[in-house]
């Protein structure tokens, strides 16, 4: 443990903070040019961009024959993003959820968990089952650029029947890409400098907790599991201090259907992941359960803080199960 460890740790922080409020800004600026609603923004764009810490840390350890380590690194996200990331969204803050949703978005992720817990019962996802799962991304994505397409139409028809207006200096073309240039440049912005503040911010934990004698499994259940998801952490926090709730939920919902489709498949595809009789046991189970949950924890269209409480517990709870059954380093 270095000096450098902690300035690793404090630039990653502010990294986070600060990067969390441009992407949060670009993006949903971005749906009001496009006329697109945050919440598909929130599903795709929002939700690939924070999800490109897993997915470059996957396909690395796919890339290096440490599959085991890129599965535990999705899943362990998956698992963070519903117990840790919105259980302390809603404990800080209720989270509205629009009723499309619980409809369609949670019961399509629900759905994809299934898909690949299935795929893991035969020991290992095979390079066949990650073609299965990239190409269900391909199709998400389509649908989503397809309602995204619906929306703007149903917008424009609404604007020349007088239903809504803009003034002239906004419905200016050149104004229009000025202010779209402008809302790109701090989306990518956003999520360059949480990538980098997520980056740091593992690399100054990590180094600690080795100098602490934790064990790599439980630096991988715990630090890098939660360090990948902290961009998802700071922008679903950031969207509901912001009230921007379709976004806070979209993202992490998004995120996780992205986790197993993108990431896993294509990890999959680049090395087949073999699965533990141990992983079938936990990890896989305690996965279901968090998906499964948050079905009637939103079912009356809101995110309060005792389901909140329930997550962070349950979440809590696995953690301090993992650790204290791995040990430190002998």
């Amino acid at each position: 443990m270095t000096p450098l460890d902690i300035v690793f740790i404090m630039g990653g922080l502010l990294g986070l903070f600060w990067g969390g409020n441009w992407l949060v800004e670009g993006a949903s600026n971005i749906a009001r040019i496009f006329k697109i609603s945050p919440l598909i923004v929130g599903l795709t764009i929002v939700a690939v961009g924070t999800s490109m810490p897993e997915l470059l840390v996957s396909v690395q350890a796919a890339m290096q024959d440490l599959s085991e380590i890129a599965l535990g690194n999705v899943v362990g996200s998956n698992i963070a993003n519903i117990g840790l990331i919105l259980g302390l969204s809603a404990l800080i803050m209720p989270i509205k959820v629009h009723e499309v949703m619980i409809r369609r978005e949670i019961p399509m992720m629900i759905g994809v968990t299934i898909l690949t817990a299935l795929m893991m019962l035969d020991g290992e996802i095979s390079r066949v089952d990650g073609l299965v799962l990239v190409t269900g991304f391909i199709c998400f994505t389509a649908l989503f650029y397809w309602l995204a397409q619906q929306e703007r139409r149903t917008a424009a028809v609404r604007l020349q029947e007088g239903d809504i207006g803009e003034n002239d200096d906004e419905t200016s073309p050149k104004t229009e890409k000025l202010r779209l240039n402008r809302e790109i440049a701090r989306f990518v912005m956003g999520l360059i400098v949480l990538v980098l503040g997520s980056n740091w911010l593992i690399t100054g934990a990590t180094n600690i907790a080795r100098a602490l004698q934790i064990s790599e499994l439980v630096i991988g259940l715990t630090m890098i599991a939660i360090g990948t998801s902290l961009p998802e952490l700071v922008t679903s926090l950031t969207a509901a201090f912001k009230k921007q709730n379709d976004i806070a939920l979209g993202n992490i919902v998004g995120s996780n259907i992205s986790n197993l489709l993108l990431i896993l498949g294509t990890t999959s595809i680049i090395a087949p992941v073999p699965i533990s009789q141990r992983f079938l046991g936990l990890e896989l189970l305690v996965l279901l359960l968090f998906s499964l949950l948050l079905l009637p924890f939103v079912w009356n269209r809101t995110l309060k803080r005792l389901p909140a409480v329930v997550l962070l517990g349950l979440y809590i709870g696995f953690i301090v199960y993992n650790v204290f059954n791995a040990g430190t380093i002998p």
